[in-house]
């Protein structure tokens, strides 16, 4: 059987990671919305082995956990601060989370019933290896599922990030359309990529969950963390970053006072079978 190798100083990602607590308050309350559906989605009836592909700090993985019919499930992140996070969670004995890269995952062919990757392939320089990769350690007739967010239209606190960062710095223009041009964030941008890989019974749908901020405190603070593509940013901002924080501030407000604000995200899933 073939494992794909991949050298030690590999770096197949190009989400900036610290912190599994900036990661926490940055994405991961709303990932933990996101996974049930996710879920439901990719394999309501799935049992036997389960693959997380960039596992971050383990939303999904436990989410899988809730299913009592999967014997083990595997989880693995590039990020080792992210696995460090998710060890220390203290998670159902059955999921094994390490440190891997999704293009050279490190299991033999045909290992997996059901192999799932959530909000992680738009932050692979090449995700079609990753697809493919996720394709080769599922079994004969075994489900590979994925999910990203709509980041042109569906993410609407990151379109207000951005949106909001572009008419303050030229530089935010190239980012935001690096970010949102992406095609594995689009509609059918996962699922061509899983007819390529050669999987059957390909089909797509739109996730939606709500995400809720209590005050404009709750919505920045994730961002002057550090963590992710978000966090890069505002940490590069240097002496405009007041500036930056009160325009963003204004878009939050929208003319009402600050409290509580409740902003939808969607995010385009995707799964088929492997032949």
């Amino acid at each position: 059987m073939t494992i794909a190798q991949s050298s030690p100083d590999s770096k197949n990602s190009i989400f900036p990671t610290s912190s599994g607590d900036s990661y926490e308050l940055q994405m991961g309350r709303h990932s933990r919305l996101l996974a049930p559906l996710f879920v439901a989605f990719a394999a309501p009836r799935a049992k036997g082995k389960a693959l997380d592909v960039g596992c971050g700090t383990g939303n999904l993985a436990v989410e899988l956990a809730s299913n009592r019919d999967f014997a083990s499930i595997e989880a693995f992140d590039i990020s080792e601060a992210y696995i460090a996070y998710a060890k220390a969670r203290g998670a159902d004995a059955r999921i094994n989370f390490q440190t891997a890269d999704a293009c050279a995952i490190p299991f033999p062919n045909d290992t997996f019933d059901l192999t799932v990757s959530m909000l992680v392939l738009a932050f692979i320089p090449e995700p079609q290896r990753a697809v493919r990769e996720m394709a080769r350690v599922t079994k004969q007739g075994g489900t590979v599922a994925a999910c990203m967010w709509d980041l042109r239209g569906g993410l609407v606190f990151g379109r207000m990030f951005w949106d909001t960062a572009a008419i303050l710095d030229p530089k935010a223009m190239y980012l935001r359309a690096k970010a949102l041009s992406r095609p594995i964030t689009h509609k059918a941008g996962i699922a061509t990529e899983l007819k390529r890989a050669g999987l059957r019974e390909v089909e797509e749908t739109a996730l939606t969950i709500a995400t809720n901020f209590a005050n404009f405190n709750d919505f920045w603070a994730p961002f002057n963390e550090g963590e992710g593509i978000f966090g890069a940013y505002v940490a590069a901002f240097d002496v405009k970053k007041d500036k930056f924080k009160g325009a963003l501030r204004l878009a939050y407000l929208d003319g009402s006072p600050d409290g509580p604000r409740t902003y939808f995200a969607s995010a385009w899933a995707a799964r088929g079978v492997r032949q």
